[in-house]
């Protein structure tokens, strides 16, 4: 039985390093490749890359190969870009050609080449047109979802007077918030803050975005075939997603149950109609699988980006009172404490305009954004680069370009403010990627930034839990980038 095993190995090994000669052959007789590290059989440059720390691994090249150079994730060839000029080059002045979705191979197994998120080609176009569409029809970018983000935030404020200036960990408080302005899209309707279901859903979610940082989940996406038998935290990551996506389709059922096709009630319902009228076209992308994942994309997106960055956001608050205070004075001024902030304050509030941007650039939560892969055959900076190629654009780098970031690795509002203190757009300023694939739901994340931001500062000062100087900014994970755990402290203003 050993002796079988053993030649079993044996057998995968070897294949595995026949597959990795004939990928390696028909990739070097394309000619002029990026420069990077030599891989190995099998493994690729998984030595180089470190799972507990992969963003410093990527550092760690970048500084020896350039803005531009190749590695393999096991057998797949990864190109990876450095830099404003490298990632704009690519994602916007080359962007039919940079715009496709790669998935490393482990997470194919979740999402397949479903949803918004993973498609490409016509499937794509369909799903993203029909999203952002029908995201515009319930309010994104209208005075009707910045009410409802009003409205949620009030909520959220109750939870705090509920806290009666008590330290408290805010992790749930903004998830909860932030996540039911995307589910009043979604699912037609807001949760409670105490709703079971609800607080189950969103502690699957804050697990599982965890869990995919985990340096045997790492493992796992680029070895699936070999980790899928190895016990561990990404099994109960498959576990995990396999539970939101039962979550997602037991919406479906609920809105195919009480369907009015006159009058739709959310995106689900909108998917559900258009799944009826096309149901005679086999060609139609409007299907079972396309609608649960879409939605579960959606979802996903509206609520881990935008609270986590508020969470950030009001750690490097307690971490700079002097900046908090300035925020402060300018909602007094522009606002007062007679009405509700809204969108249309933020063009006369240059200063909490720039203390926003640089808590995206500084916070950096998306610091390998999601991968890309090249459509065609193309030429990018003299190197050959074949059709299918996977490119990881480093947005981190972007982010802390030096050329256009005068202080790249400390929170400086001024990378915002001109010499007279009005607000300055900088190109290099990309939280959300750029190009075809920028994320769709970048106006209603600013909506939520703002508005979350300056009503919370108009109603509560921050008590003090630790002194500024011993306030760690340091990202708790390796991947992508979360505030350690803190508690936060707040008094009513009124």
């Amino acid at each position: 039985m050993i002796l079988g095993d053993g030649v079993t190995l044996f057998l995968i090994f070897f294949l595995s390093f026949l597959v990795f000669l004939s990928a390696w052959g028909s990739i070097k007789k394309w000619g002029k490749m990026p420069p990077g590290p030599t891989p190995l059989p099998f493994i690729g440059n998984i030595l180089q890359m470190r799972p507990n720390n992969i963003l410093n691994s990527f550092k760690k090249l970048n500084m020896k190969y350039g803005s531009v150079y190749m590695l393999y994730l096991a057998t797949e060839p990864v190109l990876v870009l450095n830099g404003y000029d490298a990632v704009k080059e690519a994602l916007i002045d080359n962007a039919d050609v940079f715009g496709d979705r790669a998935m490393i191979a482990g997470f194919r197994k979740f999402f397949g080449e479903y949803g918004i998120i993973s498609s490409n080609g016509e499937r794509w176009k369909h799903l993203r047109r029909f999203a952002l569409m029908t995201m515009r029809n319930f309010g994104m970018g209208k005075r009707s979802i910045e009410e409802r983000i009003q409205e949620e935030v009030h909520f959220l404020m109750e939870e705090f007077r509920k806290t009666r200036g008590s330290p408290f960990d805010p992790t749930f408080y903004f998830s909860r918030s932030v996540s039911n302005i995307i589910c009043s899209i979604v699912f037609g309707n807001r949760f409670d803050y105490k709703d079971d279901t609800f607080l189950k859903l969103l502690k699957l979610l804050s697990e599982t975005s965890k869990l995919t940082d985990s340096p045997l989940t790492q493992l796992y996406a680029n070895f699936p075939l070999v980790m899928q038998y190895i016990p561990g935290p990404h099994l109960r990551l498959i576990e995990n997603m396999k539970l939101i996506k039962e979550f997602v389709k037991e919406r479906m059922k609920m809105h195919q149950e009480s369907l009015d096709p006159n009058f739709p009630r959310d995106f689900i319902d909108c998917f559900l109609i258009k799944m009826e009228k096309e149901k005679q076209n086999m060609a139609s992308e409007f299907n079972e699988d396309n609608l649960v994942m879409s939605t579960l994309n959606l979802f996903f997106a509206g609520t881990e980006t935008t609270s986590t960055t508020l969470r950030y956001a009001f750690l490097i608050l307690q971490k700079y009172p002097e900046i908090t205070e300035k925020v402060m004075q300018e909602i007094d001024h522009v606002i007062g404490q007679d009405r509700v902030p809204a969108v249309e304050d933020r063009s006369k509030m240059p200063y909490t305009d720039a203390v926003i941007h640089e808590i995206q650039r500084f916070a950096d939560i998306a610091p390998m954004s999601v991968p890309h892969a090249v459509s065609q055959d193309t030429e990018f900076r003299g190197y050959n680069i074949p059709k299918g190629t996977m490119v990881f654009p480093m947005l981190t780098t972007v982010l802390k370009d030096p050329q256009w970031f005068k202080n790249p690795h400390s929170f400086d509002p001024g990378h915002f403010l001109d010499e007279h203190g009005a607000f300055k757009k900088n190109d290099a300023f990309m939280p959300f990627s750029a190009g075809k694939r920028i994320c769709l739901g970048e106006g209603l994340a600013r909506m939520e930034l703002f508005l979350f931001f300056t009503i919370i500062l108009q109603n509560f000062t921050l008590g003090i839990t630790k002194d500024p100087k011993d306030i760690d900014l340091s990202s708790e994970l390796h991947s992508r980038n979360r505030p350690r755990p803190y508690s936060l402290c707040v008094h009513s203003r009124q």
